[in-house]
């Protein structure tokens, strides 16, 4: 038999009492069809009337929530000839009047006798108590100590004393039963099903209130953890990996050439990596690592066992940019490095035995047609070992001989099937282990939700010789003139700077500066007499290419542009970032951005230039200026904006996660994963927890999920 859940999905609002086609008309405006979304349609807050301040003792200029109980409405045109809606309403100690401007239907809305919760500020007019334009929930004659208030519709008329009075009735006809194991219940102290559904929406207490919140957020946060683990499982159980050698000679001598010995972060990573390598499932691993942690370095160790097993490397990027960083970056370590010939043309060395050069190669859109038939050609047949590329390596006619490893940068640029394409671009059955860079830390709970079914590596400290980099927020004029003279100084003692603004052309809307008029009002004033020059996203590839490759070579002192320098520059020689309109990004962009700088062994500083325009934009900056650690600043960022712009957009489906915060419930994260991992075992199919698997098929429809949880 269907368990609970499952039964309430199939059947319509219409089957409750009272439930018409006008009102599952008006539910529909607000997504409830089923007795599932409503029983799910919780209430948005909660008024406890133990802790109610009576009419009588609020003081003019202050906001309140009050429930009052309406004597008489009425209506006139005003002398402006505005609509004006009066109310008196008392709490049965002491009145005020209620007015609206303008919203003739207030009316029809606030009969004599209905009770309602008002919010707004209370203000003397004429010696009277009034409200103007308060916030009204209708919440009918509830006379409960504590009255849910649910998210409501007035265009669509959908009232919160309705809603309880449905949900009332749903609870009243409804037989819970609990998938959730009881030995899991009596772990964490979690109530059952009936009594979270029933105190979730009407509870006898504050305390009885946070009891249900904590099951059903444990419920939702379970339900999106078994997804995950369920494909983590399957994917070990129903594909052949490829069982690398690890602890050759070429990474070997990778390591031993490095300018610097290998952090114990790094060492640890690689560990973990090659640990995956040599197992007989494919590698499925994020790398987060903070800007300059080197991950680089890791990422050419992991294709180097593949490359030393006779098999074949990829690392695609999300720009041309990138791509071309990486390749000239891995070309130079690589340099001089010989592999066993093993290409399948019996050519003259692989006949003879002998050892050819390691081979990296570069193919993008700017890669020309003859460049890229004659590449494709080596690919097939086995002459090249490291392929770097962006969406190019993806498209029809790229086919490897055999794809050991792939490494995905930058990860969140990329979409659940781009990986998947890149992963089936190999001629042997064999399926290539899989790892996915990101640069822009996520908190650990986060990482745990949105990249739950992969394996997570975290670099967590930065190779010596790494300058520290000095973060000032200059506010005003005269902060904006020390600015200038820094640059002026740096590039007089042979050093490079940036400048980023946020937009291309001028915009009144935004009141930005663009990058085209700072680059001309910078030419000629603060910064007269030095080499500029201008990157945009407008800029043309190869324009594009020439502006980065003079910047790169020393050939300009200053590079104006707007984020696409983000990621992918590496110019050591630069010592200043300069970030106008700082308060416009986010902390994720402030912190790529200041990572192009402090690259070489001079000391660094990062400008954040203009003033906050909200609160949210002041703790952002003065984060910035606290800290230079990602990780933190991760943190600093789910506090502030909310796991929405953590976890991105889900493309289609539904989010399940209607209580849960990965902000409040951070050790439910946890815990939610640790059962997850018990309950599903080895057995992805969760056949001995039938009810848990339905429900997850109802609430959490396969490639919804999966679309939703691995798009950052």
């Amino acid at each position: 038999m269907a368990g609970t859940l499952v039964r309430l999905a199939g059947i319509p609002v219409t089957e409750l009492k009272g439930v018409g086609p006008r009102s599952a008309a008006a539910l529909e405006q607000v997504e409830v069809r089923s007795l599932l979304d409503l029983l799910m349609y919780y209430p948005r807050r909660y008024l406890d009337r133990t802790k109610e301040v009576p009419l009588g003792q609020l003081r003019p200029g202050e906001e309140a929530m009050v429930l009052a109980r309406v004597v008489s409405v009425g209506s006139r045109v005003a002398r402006n000839r505005r609509r004006m809606v009066t109310a008196e309403v008392t709490d049965g100690q002491a009145g005020m009047r209620v007015t609206f401007f303008n919203q003739p239907w207030r009316e029809r809305q606030l009969t004599p006798g209905t009770e309602v919760v008002l919010f707004g500020k209370l203000e003397l007019f004429r010696g009277r108590r009034q409200m103007t334009n308060p916030v009204v929930d209708l919440v009918g004659d509830k006379t409960g100590r504590i009255i849910p208030v649910y998210p409501q519709s007035e265009k669509a008329g959908v009232q919160s004393w309705d809603v309880a009075r449905w949900v009332e009735e749903l609870l009243r006809r409804t037989r819970f039963d609990d998938p959730v194991p009881e030995h899991v219940r009596a772990r964490w102290g979690l109530v059952d099903r009936r009594r979270a559904f029933h105190d979730i929406h009407a509870p006898e207490s504050m305390r009885d209130l946070q009891e249900a919140r904590r099951r059903l957020v444990f419920d939702e946060l379970l339900r999106v953890q078994l997804e995950l683990v369920q494909r983590k499982r399957e994917l070990e159980a129903t594909t052949v990996g490829i069982r690398h050698e690890v602890g050759g000679e070429l990474v070997a001598r990778f390591h031993q050439r490095l300018p610097f010995p290998l952090t114990g972060a790094q060492r640890r990573v690689i560990t973990e990596i090659e640990r995956d390598l040599a197992g007989p499932h494919p590698m499925h691993r994020l790398l987060q690592g903070d800007v300059g942690a080197g991950k680089t370095v890791v990422a050419v160790s992991a294709l180097l066992v593949a490359v030393q097993g006779g098999h074949q490397g990829a690392l695609m990027a999300p720009t041309a940019v990138l791509a071309e960083q990486h390749h000239l970056g891995i070309r130079r370590m690589l340099e001089g490095f010989t592999v066993p010939d093993t290409a399948e043309d019996g050519n003259l060395f692989a006949s003879a035995g002998l050892d050819r050069e390691l081979r990296v190669e570069l193919l993008t859109n700017r890669t020309t047609a003859a460049e890229r038939r004659r590449l494709l050609a080596e690919l097939e047949r086995g002459g090249i070992d490291i392929l770097v590329g962006t969406h190019a390596l993806i498209q029809e006619g790229v086919s490897f001989r055999s794809l050991g490893v792939v490494v995905i940068d930058e990860q969140h640029r990329f979409g659940v099937e781009q990986r998947a394409a890149l992963r089936a671009k190999s001629a042997a059955e064999a399926v290539p282990d899989v790892l996915v860079m990101t640069a822009t830390p996520i908190p650990r709970t986060a990482a745990m939700t949105v990249y739950g079914d992969l394996d997570v590596s975290v670099l967590d400290e930065l190779p010596p010789g790494r300058t520290p980099i000095v973060t000032r927020w200059a506010r005003g004029p005269g902060a904006e003139e020390e600015v200038w003279d820094t640059v002026r100084a740096e590039v007089a003692a042979g050093r490079q700077a940036y400048v980023v603004c946020p937009l291309v052309e001028e915009s009144d809307k935004l009141e930005v500066a663009s990058a085209e008029e700072t680059f001309e009002r910078l030419a000629g004033g603060e910064l007269r007499g030095l080499r500029l020059g201008l990157l945009h996203g407008r800029v043309g590839p190869s324009d594009k290419e020439a502006v980065m490759g003079r910047f790169r070579d020393g050939e300009l002192d200053v590079l104006v542009a707007t984020t696409v320098i983000e990621v992918g520059v590496d110019v050591p020689n630069a010592t200043v970032m300069v970030i106008l309109d700082a308060d416009r990004f986010g902390i994720a962009q402030l912190h790529q951005l200041r990572g192009r700088v402090g690259r070489g062994e001079a000391a660094s500083v990062c400008y954040l230039v203009g003033d906050a325009t909200t609160a949210e934009g002041e703790q952002r900056l003065q984060a910035m200026v606290r800290t230079t650690d990602g990780f933190e600043l991760a943190e600093v960022d789910l506090e502030l904006r909310g796991e929405g712009t953590i976890m991105g957009e889900r493309q289609k489906g539904r989010n399940d996660l209607r209580l849960a915060s990965l902000r409040r419930d951070r050790e439910w994260v946890e815990r939610a994963r640790e059962v997850a991992f018990e309950l599903v075992g080895d057995d992805p199919s969760l056949a001995g927890q039938p009810a848990l698997a339905e429900e997850l098929a109802v609430l959490l429809p396969g490639e919804d999920a999966a679309e939703f949880l691995l798009k950052s």
